[in-house]
Parts: C-alpha cells; sequence; structure tokens
C-alpha cells in the first residue's frame, strides 16, 4: 500500500497519537521526553552545521601533518630571514 497517497495526517490522527503518547508514557514524562527530543535534534543540527563548514572550509580545521611541518618551516625562515 502506498503511504504517500494518505496525504499529511489530519487532527483527529494527531490527537490519536498524542492520546496514545499519554497513556503510554504518562502526563509527568511527555515534557522530558518533548524536552531531550528538543535538545538531541538541536546538537544534531550543530552537528550538521559542523561537518558543512569542514567540508566547505577544510584549511580552517586542522591541516594535515605534513602541511603543519611545512607551515613551520615556512614561519621559521621568514623569522630567520627578519631576523638578518
Amino acid at each position: 500500500m502506498n503511504l504517500i497517497a494518505f496525504g499529511q495526517p489530519g487532527i483527529t490522527e494527531l490527537l490519536i497519537v498524542l492520546a496514545l503518547l499519554l497513556l503510554f508514557f504518562g502526563a509527568k514524562r511527555l515534557p522530558e521526553l518533548s524536552r531531550s527530543l528538543g535538545k538531541s535534534l538541536s546538537e544534531f543540527k550543530k552537528g550538521r552545521e559542523e561537518g558543512l563548514k569542514a567540508v566547505d572550509e577544510p584549511e580552517k580545521i586542522a591541516p594535515a601533518p605534513e602541511v603543519a611541518k611545512e607551515v613551520a618551516e615556512t614561519k621559521e625562515a621568514v623569522d630567520a630571514t627578519k631576523e638578518a
């Protein structure tokens, strides 16, 4: 059966789901569950943004050891020419 053919759930379906959640978890646990769901969603978004930033700007994250060594050698050479 194709689930897409049913469309978005209406208010009746949402009320039934909410009533079932209330039955399963109780009134005390629902705010706690929704709070933890919100926190995990925000952490997921933060991780996704960091991942996208790492893909867009890889040189700003952490250079490879070979690159770091070359940068250090170049800085030493520049400092040596400044002192001379």
